[in-house]
């Protein structure tokens, strides 16, 4: 079975990296975890009772 880098799509997936292509989409990756770009949305409150800010507007 052939898999693709999530990143940026190329079949050339490197056992070092995977399921990346190379270190360059891994740290790609990464930093979209970091900056939250992979957060789940949610109503939920803040212990205050303000409503947590939505990551998909910023």
């Amino acid at each position: 079975m052939s898999r693709t880098c999530p990143i940026c799509k190329t079949r050339d997936v490197v056992a070092d990296y995977r399921p990346f292509c190379s270190k360059r989409c891994a740290d790609i990756d990464l930093g979209r975890w970091f900056k939250g770009g992979y957060a789940i949305p949610t109503q939920e409150r803040a212990p205050d009772g303000d409503t947590l800010p939505d990551p998909a507007n910023d």
